[in-house]
């Protein structure tokens, strides 16, 4: 059993369930939740544009300074901030074939347009989530970890996002 708070960072590959977690845990404690990808980017009809690293940032602080939120994403090199201020630093460590089957779901479904995107399914994007998934094995799994030596008393790491009981 996973002990919560008011301040809940998720971190994962992608594929891995950590906007799914967000969104339940944020629907049943009432939190808001906030996806990295999107503070990354400036979302618009026309395409999606980086945000400089000072906006991104900044917005990070934002979130952060406020009193209680669900923070999910893959990033790890900028958001430490973010796991200085959380309660619980919850580390979705799912099977990669796990993962390859989201990834083609969730592909299916945004094409049907029967699950929402952020961006615009594609196939080239299709890839690139393949290719991120790899990176997360071969690069970030371990930084991530390393990373984790100086929050270890609030990191709790999962094999699916189920595991969660409120």
């Amino acid at each position: 059993m996973v002990v919560l708070t008011s301040k809940i960072h998720i971190i994962g590959s992608v594929g891995s369930g950590k906007t799914t977690l967000a969104k339940m845990l944020s629907s049943q404690l009432n939190i808001p939740y906030y996806e990295l990808d999107n503070v990354v980017w400036k979302r618009s009809e026309k395409g999606d544009i980086r945000n400089t690293p000072e906006e991104r940032d900044k917005q990070l602080n934002d979130i952060v300074s406020s009193d209680a939120w669900i923070i999910e994403g893959a990033h790890h090199t900028w958001v430490s901030q973010s796991f200085q201020h959380a309660g619980i630093i919850i580390f979705l460590d799912v099977a990669l074939s796990k993962r390859i089957y989201r990834i083609t779901k969730r592909f299916i479904l945004q094409l049907l347009q029967l699950e929402k995107a952020n961006y615009k399914p594609s196939f080239h994007m299709y890839l690139k989530m393949f290719k991120w998934t790899r990176d997360f094995e071969r690069e970030s799994k371990a930084e991530i970890l390393y990373m984790f030596g100086e929050y270890s008393d609030k990191v709790v790491v999962l094999k699916d996002n189920r595991e969660v009981d409120i």
